[in-house]
């Protein structure tokens, strides 16, 4: 679009209202906005969960294929685990005061294949801000085989989507890691995105040639070279860890803003979409499952997806506390505040979506 969008300023009142009853918890209860002793043990738990099993592979103790892929399909669980718990919170500034911890543990993107600054535009600058727009949030913007918008391009075969998109969900990391990020710099370089980052276009496709070679060499070269295994073994034993995290990363992202019950909006002739930027991020998210003890662990807090929108530079491991601040102050100012109950709900929910999406308009 080339007319800048803009929020209005209807209901501003209510986030004005919230960040004060926000900052009026932290500071009664004496608490850093940064991580805890609890998100450092979670760290240290999702490293281990991907350098554990690598190590233990290339020490040359799988003795045979099937336990090959069975350290790779923790590595998996490991990757998934980074991507939620670390990369996440690190890339928008919630895990530290400190810019450095910040954008070291932000690289832990990089470590598993991806890579951090294409992250931050994407995520950070577009889809934070921009939620459910089309055209700005590149999480709904035209997918291919996957239509997420009503706005999207509707074929034949999206009446269908509602079945494939699970297997598609497989390939998302791999898609990321073998190609995407490559296609993301070159768009957000001619886009002029890069440079409102401040950033250098050269160093930056120093930093993503540099360390896909690296990723590539960690978990393909070194166990082709050291293990007893051949190059095809090795690359289904990839695959497989891609298929695991790749799956699990979608169906947690998916059903925060593309299930049944959310919203999309698009601005009017001005550029100008209909509600300030916090009541469109409860018009266009969605929480579920919050009295999950394990999925709450386990996805980062981005189950509190609401919270999480309204406040992405505080630590997830605060969310649960936030929630009921936010919940109450959105009832007080008559707006939505949106969950699904349960993990299970969420997903029927997206599935539900997903099928109305999928019908020829």
């Amino acid at each position: 679009m080339t007319t800048p969008i803009t929020f209005s300023n209807r209901l501003s009142e209510f986030h004005a209202a919230l960040n004060q009853r926000v900052n009026a918890y932290f500071k009664t209860h004496n608490l850093n906005r940064g991580a805890n002793a609890a998100m450092w043990w979670k760290t240290l738990c999702m490293l281990a969960l991907f350098l554990v099993p690598y190590g233990i592979m290339v020490s040359g103790w799988p003795g045979s294929f099937a336990s090959l892929l069975f350290l790779f399909a923790i590595m998996g669980l490991g990757t998934a685990g980074i991507g939620l718990s670390i990369m996440h919170d690190a890339n928008h500034g919630a895990y530290s005061r400190l810019p450095w911890v910040n954008q070291a543990l932000g690289m832990t993107l990089n470590l598993v294949g991806g890579n951090a600054f294409n992250w931050k535009i994407q995520h950070n600058v577009l889809h934070h801000t921009y939620t459910n727009v089309f055209d700005m949030d590149e999480d709904i913007s035209p997918r291919g085989a996957l239509r997420m918008a009503p706005e999207s391009p509707w074929k034949s075969f999206h009446r269908y989507q509602h079945f494939y998109a699970w297997f598609l969900y497989t390939l998302m990391t791999l898609v990321w890691v073998l190609g995407k990020d490559f296609v993301r710099l070159v768009k957000y370089q001619r886009e002029g995105l890069v440079q409102k980052q401040k950033a250098d276009s050269r160093v930056e496709w120093v930093v993503l040639a540099a360390t896909k070679l690296a990723y590539f060499t960690l978990v393909i070269i070194i166990p082709v070279i050291v293990l007893p295994f051949t190059v095809w073994q090795v690359l289904a034993g990839f695959l497989i860890m891609h298929f695991i995290a790749g799956f699990i990363l979608a169906v947690i992202f998916q059903p925060a803003h593309v299930v049944d019950g959310t919203s999309y909006f698009q601005p009017d002739e001005n550029g100008t979409l209909e509600n300030s930027w916090a009541v469109h991020q409860l018009h266009t998210t969605t929480n579920f499952a919050m009295n999950n003890w394990l999925l709450n662990w386990f996805a980062g807090g981005l189950n509190f997806q609401i919270e999480h929108h309204l406040f992405p530079n505080v630590c997830h491991v605060h969310y649960p506390q936030l929630a009921p601040i936010v919940r109450a102050t959105a009832e007080e100012f008559g707006v939505p505040y949106k969950v699904k109950p349960t993990f299970w709900a969420a997903l029927v929910a997206h599935r539900q979506m997903l099928l109305h999406l999928g019908a020829r308009p």
